[in-house]
């Protein structure tokens, strides 16, 4: 099926036709004419892993009809070339694993911001819109994926709620689980994300695992710190892959099961440091590595780039150019079963073409797919439909029928002056992981108090869907702030309010502000807002262009940074906080979660 979206042809994924078969075949026979020609380039032939110099490469109905030294036969006065001499062309880059919601931009949104950076195919979990709005939320992005210009290969949420100790606006059952992947327009399973779930063999996870496995779909994988036992377990359920590597050694042992590891690089976490020494120090064959970013802001989307940052980072690490490029390319494409159309430039693959001015610093000068010149010098040449919006059923759906005020935030201890011990959350920067600390915290008149000298803030989530707005507390470590409050209805992956403060006024003020806006984040200082990034599409992304968001999101870094804070996203760190399926210690509306015991668990040491 063919979809038209502004004149661009851009095909979802389709079995080759007669009509195409019989035009590639008279094309590379030289009996038709090519569309499109890239002329005398250095091709990165990720299938023999080696650069081949004077190559051109000739296009018919938006895939490889040709490659070789001439290409003069093939051209005509219809045929759009281009002289690409001195530079490299690749296979468009593709990320194994991403939320487009991360990117805070709806999915048309997003593939206008990653277009110029070489980005032409995702496989992406939209879990955080199914969170808010269920089925309904997934197939708005399955009709955006239709419309884009990239390739958007949709994975069905397999954990919504991530587990059943989450509080969410949705929830997909094994029914809905299975009426999504019976969908032309899904690939697979997402992230299992409710470990316990699989290795105690509870009913409704296997039968999701069960129905991906009787349509023939791929099932994807989320194991942080399985190891031993416990990760064969789960790895014999059929879950090739994982994403949730933080050590080389992690790597290895997965590898050796048989596990593609997409190897992380987002904007919060920042995992290529360490796991790429699974091939720098340990040795390892790269064929079963991917690249991912998981989340990735807007922000450094425009200003430090998407799949073009992470391959350019991978081989500053330390990886062969053409290994980083095939991790982002070919292994991409063999993983997800679709390297009968893409991940290589050969014959009969589709035309989705970068085009570099350097191989090791990834500069991206254009960018092809299908076949068609979509992105140039950093800009993209596609956008959206003029007024573009979001369809309506998508905003208002913060539902709390209450004011916040700052007694919400006070938390009673079990003394009434002096130090008490407690549980408090660490951050890790750059990594999703959190630590369980035990530290002595100030209690002034029954309550527990912030203390900016020490970095003890309170930290809460408040419930966003029932109307009730109930709300659990608890204490954090790590961000640093000396005075204000920071704000988000991003909150991994249940999308209720998280909010990080030192005192309880400008926590409220911060909280109800969100609630305002309909969805975003929020900074608050000295009872005034200081700065607001408004996410009004499921409270969690928006209909508008990347670089505004990105200029919104400037300011509220700055306003962070003023008041303390030294971790280079917060409101990042802030959004994973709430994610009860990584280690150690997280916040609930219900009140402090251990991930380790899978229990809630007392505040109070």
């Amino acid at each position: 099926m063919l979809i038209s979206n502004q004149g661009v042809y851009v095909m979802y994924i389709t079995e080759l036709n007669a009509e195409v078969l019989r035009n590639l075949v008279l094309t590379a026979l030289g009996k038709l004419k090519a569309d499109l020609v890239l002329r005398n380039t250095s091709l990165v032939n990720v299938y023999t892993s080696e650069v081949i110099e004077n190559v051109s490469i000739a296009v018919k109905n938006g895939r490889v009809a040709y490659v070789g030294e001439n290409v003069n036969h093939l051209i005509c006065s219809s045929t759009k070339v281009f002289d690409v001499k001195g530079m490299y062309v690749t296979p468009g880059f593709m990320d194994s694993h991403i939320h487009i919601e991360s990117s805070m931009l709806t999915p048309l949104r997003f593939s206008e911001a990653v277009l110029p950076h070489g980005t032409t195919g995702v496989f992406i979990d939209p879990h955080e819109i199914a969170n808010v709005l269920g089925v309904k939320g997934v197939e708005f992005f399955i009709k955006e994926a239709l419309e884009a210009p990239i390739r958007i290969f949709v994975n069905v949420p397999s954990c919504v709620p991530a587990t059943p100790e989450d509080t969410t606006g949705a929830k997909l059952g094994p029914k809905e689980v299975e009426y999504l992947l019976r969908n032309p327009y899904t690939i697979g399973l997402a992230e299992m994300m409710d470990f316990h779930g699989v290795l105690s063999l509870r009913e409704d996870v296997l039968s999701k695992i069960l129905a991906a496995h009787k349509l023939g779909k791929i099932i994807d994988g989320h194991a942080p710190g399985l190891s031993n036992n416990l990760l064969q377990a789960y790895v014999s359920t059929g879950i090739y892959s994982d994403h949730e590597s933080v050590r080389a050694d992690e790597v290895v042992e997965k590898t050796r099961l048989g596990m593609y590891v997409m190897l992380r690089e987002g904007s919060a976490w920042r995992d290529l440091a360490e796991t790429l020494k699974a091939v720098t120090e340990r040795g390892i064959d790269t064929k079963m590595l991917l690249l991912a970013s998981d989340d990735r802001n807007p922000y450094d989307i425009v200003h430090e780039g998407h799949m073009d940052y992470i391959v350019r980072k991978t081989i500053e690490l330390g990886v062969d150019p053409v290994k980083a490029i095939q991790m982002a390319t070919l292994n991409v494409a063999m993983r997800f079963k679709v390297e009968k159309h893409l991940g290589g430039i050969a014959p009969g693959k589709l035309a989705d073409m970068v085009v570099l001015d350097d191989l090791e610093k990834i500069n991206v000068r254009m960018v092809f797919v299908n076949g068609k010149l979509l992105a140039r010098n950093g800009k993209s040449l596609w956008h959206p439909p003029e007024n573009y919006k979001a369809p309506s059923y998508l905003y208002d759906t913060i539902n709390i029928k209450r004011e916040i005020t700052s007694e919400d935030f006070k938390i009673k201890a079990p003394i009434e002056e002096g130090v008490v011990k407690a549980k408090v959350i660490g951050i890790v920067p750059e990594e999703a992981i959190t630590k369980k600390l035990i530290m002595d915290v100030r209690v002034v008149n029954g309550y527990v108090v912030s203390d900016v000298e020490r970095d003890v803030l309170k930290i809460a989530m408040v419930e966003r869907y029932t109307g009730e707005g109930r709300i659990g507390l608890g204490l954090v470590h790590g961000f640093g702030f000396k005075y204000g409050a920071l704000a988000s209805s991003i909150a991994h992956d249940n999308h209720n309010i998280l909010v990080v403060g030192v005192n309880e006024k400008d926590t409220a003020l911060a909280v109800n502000r969100v609630v305002e806006m309909g969805g975003g984040i929020v900074f608050a200082a000295k009872e005034e807002i200081r700065a607001a990034v408004k996410l009004p599409v499921g409270g969690i992304i928006t209909d508008r262009p990347a670089e505004e968001v990105a200029a919104q999101l400037e300011k509220l870094t700055l306003e962070t940074r003023k008041a303390g804070s030294k971790l280079r996203e917060p409101y990042m760190t802030l959004s994973i906080l709430g994610l009860i399926v990584i280690p150690e210690l997280r916040i609930t509306d219900k009140g402090l979660f251990d991930v380790l015991d899978n229990k809630f668990v007392s505040l109070f040491a």
